[in-house]
């Protein structure tokens, strides 16, 4: 019965559990290993529109900088941009006067910071944790949304329901049109002034309040959207932004970006480690989509422009070389009906494209009206909204401009319904912004950025460097405490801790978690928390030690200590991941970096502890533990 028991409580680990632990430590320190090197100071050279890079801008570039004695560690042409890396944010400035001196108008060129990872770590898959706004610098974006477009919205799709329900009823009106923020129907005479105020009353009385002046000449009709629509209008507008904003962010790559709602016409963006401010603005503003109408072939486009007056069911549009053309009013599909879009190359032309697909309703207007129309052209409008403050009489306004071009009208060859091809655009970068546009979706009103602040690198290196030392200051605390506590014990917690901590890394990296102040703080707590269950073990070994055997000690140690440590851990986990579900960016930086670092603390200040002490005690005479 005695080998029975002694067997049981031998503290010998399986091969296959040493074998494991020293996986886990060498993986951890492979993948905490990239956050070691830093990032270099980079400059990032990108085309602008019509332009294509090749080797030729490369070589101009290198040159210039030559010329200018600035040291270059590193020229990168990838994806039609260029990544310059230099050895100093001093160098980093210089060089970007340069090349934009040597490039003009033809590039965009930005500050960046490259990491600076070893490409055999890079084909490991191994990559830098990304660090909050407030560690790394990036910038901070607030929006105002242009809410009296967003009114407009609603009243613009009713004209033609309107007209036509008019129509039908034969109430000859001289307009239907939206003025200050109403929409204004004229009318003919008095008969069918009668006849159109039926059939607004019947039809439209639950969207609007009407008003009718009989009296007036001509008579008219007032329909005004009722405060329930028009505030829906703009929670529609504000929510839609948001989600085409993520849309679009996600696109552009940025790690954990903040995009929350300020008031009730504002948007806060944050960008993390984004220094291309310019390429930031151009796609978070862009309000850009696109129209398909048909050609409208039996007028003289030139003689409307010349005269101002263009035929009936018919508006007069512009090529981006300034030729007119005249298009149908009524709009086949529109960018809303996109679900997909992917950039390409014309196979036969060598030339840009995007590759459209639109939704269900999309695809059966295009089947119908290519169906009935082969032979004739189909023309693509490029739209784009801009919101700008302009300065008059002293008083700042805002002023909404709207450009529309045609940038291409094809002849339809065959009958086609929900996928097709764009052609016609100038870059393969149009190409791409474009496609980016439609699949994040549009925005539903115009936004301007009434403010902008960068936050730089230097004040992010100052973050950096208060955090590191808490961490590193309340480290070594531990270390010197538990040492001088638990002696030999004391020291295998703390190659515990440091294995916690390189895993807690290890994990963000991989995770590619975005760390803040906040998440260093949750590193902070779990640092205390990872040394807690070893100081309930070894207090438990001691209490042990004096009722029986040094085996038997250590056994009941861990095994009986272990039910207070999971308890205390799980119940702190499952407040992290309600922080985490609730909160918001700050808390969820706290809240990420707690969680894993509970989860790792479990496995090194029990398992990895536990492993140390069997290989040093286990199954061995020994009369008294240096604890």
């Amino acid at each position: 019965m005695f080998q029975s028991q002694q067997k049981v409580i031998s503290n010998q680990y399986p091969a296959w559990k040493y074998v494991l632990l020293v996986l886990v430590t060498v993986l951890g320190i492979l993948y905490a290993l990239p956050n070691l090197y830093g990032d270099d100071p980079a400059v990032q050279i990108s085309p602008v529109k019509s332009v294509q890079f090749d080797e030729s801008v490369k070589q101009q570039v290198v040159q210039a900088l030559n010329q200018a004695g600035i040291q270059v560690k590193s020229v990168k042409f990838e994806k039609g941009k260029i990544l310059i890396r230099l050895e100093s944010t001093e160098a980093q400035l210089k060089a970007k006067s340069v090349i934009k001196n040597a490039l003009g108008r033809k590039a965009v060129v930005a500050l960046n910071l490259a990491p600076a990872t070893p490409e055999w770590l890079q084909a490991m898959g191994a990559k830098p944790m990304y660090l909050g706004l407030d560690l790394r610098g990036g910038v901070h974006f607030l929006m105002d949304v242009d809410m009296e477009a967003a009114i407009e919205k609603p009243y613009l799709r009713y004209i033609d329901d309107i007209k036509s329900s008019l129509r039908q009823v034969r109430a000859r009106y001289l307009s239907v049109a939206y003025e200050n923020q109403q929409l204004e129907i004229s009318f003919k005479d008095q008969e069918n002034f009668e006849k159109g105020l039926k059939v607004i009353q019947e039809k439209y009385a639950a969207d609007f309040q009407i008003q009718s002046n009989a009296a007036h000449q001509p008579p008219k009709i007032i329909l005004k959207l009722s405060p329930k629509a028009i505030k829906e209008a703009k929670s529609y507008a504000l929510k839609q932004n948001i989600t085409t904003l993520r849309n679009r962010i996600n696109e552009l790559g940025v790690a954990e970006p903040v995009i929350q709602q300020q008031g009730e016409r504002r948007i806060v963006v944050e960008l993390p480690g984004v220094q291309d401010t310019a390429r930031a603005k151009e796609i978070l503003g862009a309000t850009a989509t696109l129209e398909f109408r048909l050609v409208e072939e039996r007028g003289d486009a030139y003689r409307a422009e010349k005269s101002g007056y263009a035929p009936y069911g018919a508006k007069l549009y512009h090529f981006r070389d300034g030729r007119p053309i005249l298009l149908k009013r009524e709009v086949i599909v529109s960018g809303d009906n996109v679900v997909n879009a992917q950039s390409g190359i014309d196979t036969r032309s060598g030339s840009p494209e995007v590759s459209v697909t639109l939704d269900s309703a999309g695809g059966r207007k295009m089947n119908e009206v290519t169906k009935r129309n082969i032979g004739k052209r189909m023309a693509v409008v490029y739209i784009e909204n801009h919101l700008i403050t302009v300065e008059k009489n002293g008083q700042k306004v805002k002023k909404r401009t709207t450009t529309k071009d045609v940038i291409n009208a094809a002849v339809i060859q065959g009958q086609f319904a929900n996928r097709f091809q764009i052609t016609g655009l100038d870059s393969p970068q149009e190409a791409q912004d474009l496609a980016l546009l439609l699949r994040a979706g549009s925005l539903a009103a115009p936004m301007e950025i009434v403010e902008e602040r960068t936050i730089g690198p230097s004040l992010g290196a100052d973050n950096i460097r208060q955090g590191f030392m808490s961490v590193v200051v309340g480290f070594l605390l531990v270390l010197v405490i538990m040492a001088w506590r638990y002696k030999v014990f004391g020291m295998i917690a703390n190659m515990a801790l440091m294995l916690n901590l390189i895993l807690i890394v290890a994990i963000l990296s991989l995770l590619q978690a975005t760390l803040t102040m906040p998440g260093i703080a949750g590193i902070v707590l779990t640092v205390g928390m990872a040394v807690d269950a070893n100081v309930l073990i070894f207090e438990r070994i001691r209490e042990e030690l004096k009722n029986g055997s040094v085996q038997q000690a250590i056994h009941a140690g861990y095994e009986k200590a272990f039910v207070t440590i999971a308890d205390a851990n799980i119940t702190t986990l499952l407040a992290a991941i309600v922080l985490f579900s609730f909160g918001t960016g700050p808390i969820k930086g706290f809240a990420i970096t707690l969680s894993i670092g509970i989860i790792t603390s479990m496995f090194t200040a029990i398992t990895g502890t536990r492993a140390i002490v069997n290989w040093l005690y286990g199954n061995k005479p020994v009369e008294k533990l240096p604890i």
